[in-house]
């Protein structure tokens, strides 16, 4: 496969004989697929095409039957024998290694429960303490989804540190020797810009500093490599590309290098060497499950653990291939389809600066993406007038790519 994308620039007289060239090739495509038969583990709307995942996936099909049986059972039922019988209180290190895998990280690292942005506010404060002595800036992804900004303050102004936002392009030229923290998005949440995490942690680590990556939009769309990479602290959602559901309970990963003296800011019971104990003064429990604060979300919890039968068997590099044949074949339709003027695309045409999403930049962009949900295509819209399409190669075909790309072209006809 080629790194380099098709040409961007929209037709300025869309061809009605293309669509019967584009379908054909887009069946092909689909048959020849070795990923295709993934789309009959999740339960879709027929005749709606979903390229939202990146926002909220698809219900995997066995989710429905596991909660079923959490509710009945295991909670009507076993009642509070299932925190033993049922193994609830085993699951954030439990779902955390299932996981671990598709973040390129070994066993006992990850770990299941909160929010992201509470597991970011662990994860900052947390590399601030382990921060050599005397430093005193944190720098921050500029471009980052607002709560990672604001959580980021937070944390600054609670370890003393200055917070200092950086493109993530001009983030290697702003490490110095006075940085002990950086924060830094995989993929941009708006362009779906695909960031440096190697060479970027490299350069933080050759300047003494601590690095946490946010996860969300590339955990479960490409691959990620934590341990080869030597990333400190990660943190992602579960409910995009993972397909755990709304509100699904995010992770946290530290690296087993860093967890004999990571310093949690949120100390609860349940992170305790010994919870159960009831002591006045706070132990930390060895390994991953010092990560864990409260009474962790069981219903959600169970519901992302069954989510994640989905990928069974799946190459994380094979889902990252058809990730960029799907991008790159809805950037060849949208170019034959729609009239030049209409969009414009801002997500970077190398491959290795993408995502796993396409956004176009359009007047009405808003009004635009109604139109089209309307019409049974479904993305979303960011602010001020970017459509964003998420392709989630577990469940999105090449005809589904065809058809979004031609209903947009209908719209701008």
């Amino acid at each position: 496969m080629s790194d380099a994308a098709p040409d961007l620039d929209p037709n300025p007289n869309p061809n009605p004989n293309l669509i019967p060239e584009l379908r054909e090739r887009a069946a092909r495509l689909d048959a020849e697929d070795g990923l295709g038969k993934l789309r009959e583990r999740f339960t879709l709307p027929d005749g709606v095409v979903y390229l939202d995942g990146n926002s909220l996936g698809a219900l995997p099909a066995g989710v429905p039957g596991a909660v079923a049986d959490v509710v009945h059972r295991q909670w009507g039922e076993l009642l509070i024998r299932s925190w033993d019988e049922s193994g609830w209180w085993t699951a954030p290190q439990r779902i955390g290694d299932r996981i671990a895998p598709l973040i390129g990280a070994a066993p006992g690292q990850v770990t299941v429960g909160d929010s992201t942005s509470v597991n970011l506010f662990k994860a900052l404060v947390g590399a601030a303490r382990l921060a050599a002595p005397g430093r005193t800036r944190m720098l921050v992804d500029a471009t980052t989804f607002p709560t990672d900004g604001y959580i980021a303050a937070s944390a600054a102004r609670m370890t003393g540190l200055e917070l200092v936002p950086v493109d993530p392009s001009d983030a290697a030229g702003a490490l110095g020797d006075d940085t002990a923290v950086v924060l830094l998005n995989h993929v941009d949440y708006r362009t779906g810009r695909l960031h440096d995490l190697p060479g970027l942690t490299a350069a933080a680590h050759a300047a003494g500093a601590l690095i946490v990556w946010d996860l969300c939009h590339s955990a479960g769309a490409l691959p990620v490599g934590l341990d080869a990479h030597c990333v400190d602290l990660a943190v992602g959602c579960t409910y995009k590309y993972l397909n755990g559901g709304p509100g699904s309970p995010a992770y946290i990963y530290v690296a087993e290098r860093h967890q004999g003296a990571f310093d949690s800011p949120l100390p609860g019971w349940n992170g305790h060497a010994e919870p159960f104990a009831m002591t006045p003064d706070y132990v930390p429990a060895e390994g991953p499950a010092r990560m864990r604060v409260g009474t962790p979300d069981i219903l959600s919890m169970l519901a992302l653990e069954s989510a994640l039968d989905a990928w069974e068997g799946v190459d994380v590099e094979a889902v990252r291939a058809k990730s960029l044949a799907l991008t790159d074949f809805f950037l060849e339709c949208v170019a034959a389809y729609v009239p030049r003027g209409r969009v414009e695309p801002v997500t970077p045409a190398e491959h290795a600066r993408r995502g796993s999403q396409v956004s176009l930049r359009a007047e009405g962009a808003r009004e635009v993406m109604a139109e089209l949900i309307s019409r049974g295509v479904v993305g979303d819209f960011r602010a001020p007038d970017v459509l964003r399409f998420g392709f989630t190669p577990l469940y999105v075909g090449f005809a589904d790519v065809e058809r979004a790309a031609r209903t947009l072209g209908h719209i701008f006809g």
